[in-house]
């Protein structure tokens, strides 16, 4: 991704960037997201690969946000050199989510909603 559109962000999902790339590096995953519930609470996860369970790092930040008892989204950010699959956030949040969407740098090229 070659723009940085990562200045633009707002202070709030800037911190998002923050610990979706933590996260990542942490877990040695291959991405790494972070989502912030309407609450302002927020929850970060790296991708998981096991022979019988792969979850992308969004769908395990979504599970977690609705496992705590979350009624939805205000923001995402996913890491990845993938394409991301939005449909668990849109599941669970509907349309309208931003989610920003980054190398694995932390650098973000590109965002969208749902």
């Amino acid at each position: 991704m070659s723009d940085d559109l990562s200045a633009g962000l707002s202070t709030e999902d800037a911190k998002l960037v923050t610990l979706a790339r933590a996260t990542r590096a942490r877990a040695r995953a291959d991405e790494g997201a972070a989502v912030r519930d309407l609450d302002g609470r927020t929850y970060a996860a790296a991708s998981v690969r096991l022979a019988h369970l792969e979850l992308s790092a969004l769908e395990v930040c979504v599970a977690m946000a609705v496992s705590s008892g979350s009624a939805g989204l205000e923001a995402a950010v996913v890491l990845t050199d993938a394409e991301p699959v939005l449909d668990a956030v849109r599941d669970f949040a509907g349309a309208g989510v931003p989610v920003h969407v980054g190398d694995q740098r932390g650098t973000i090229g590109r965002s969208t909603t749902t």
